[in-house]
């Protein structure tokens, strides 16, 4: 089963009719990957309109004629787009100022500067032989990043390698 153009045709321009939206984005299994500069680049747009795959997709003219961008989660099916959708909009909100309370804390996340962050550690310093690394309980905050810095590299070269360019 394919969804029809001409309701998601009517939906989009009645949509449009009563607000402006900076994209309409389709989510699709063979659609752009996801990723953090996409996400990052939405977040400073205004209204979006996501349109969900469902069943074999969409009319190919809604690609086609309707659709300014497409997304993808990962490289694999799932029922439909609203998962997508949910994941696509959780990526994009939680940049925005007073979505989480420590604003500074998403630009340290994953992926922002293409690299794994770090390891986190919380207190108690010592809890059953396993300790926190002792840089972190130096109170340098130079040397603490300096090792944070090291460790982010150290993980995406052991975990996610494609991530790095050179």
């Amino acid at each position: 089963m394919v969804l029809s153009i001409e309701p998601i045709d009517l939906a989009i321009r009645q949509l449009k009719s009563e607000r402006h939206y900076d994209a309409v984005i389709l989510t699709s299994a063979d659609g752009n990957i996801l990723d953090q500069k996409t996400a990052n680049k939405l977040s400073t747009t205004g209204n979006l309109i996501i349109l969900c795959g469902h069943y074999k997709g969409v009319d190919q003219r809604v690609r086609d004629h309707l659709v300014d961008l497409e997304l993808s989660i990962g490289n694999y099916v799932i029922s439909g787009g609203e998962l997508a959708a949910a994941i696509i909009i959780d990526s994009i909100v939680r940049i925005l100022p007073g979505a989480i309370s420590d604003e500074t804390s998403a630009l340290s996340d994953s992926f922002q500067d293409d690299l794994l962050a770090p390891p986190v550690y919380t207190r108690p310093a010592d809890y059953n032989g396993w300790k926190v690394p002792e840089i972190l309980l130096s109170g340098n905050t130079k040397e603490i990043a300096k090792w944070q810095f090291e460790q982010a590299i150290e993980r995406t070269k052991l975990l996610r390698p494609e991530l790095l360019k050179d």
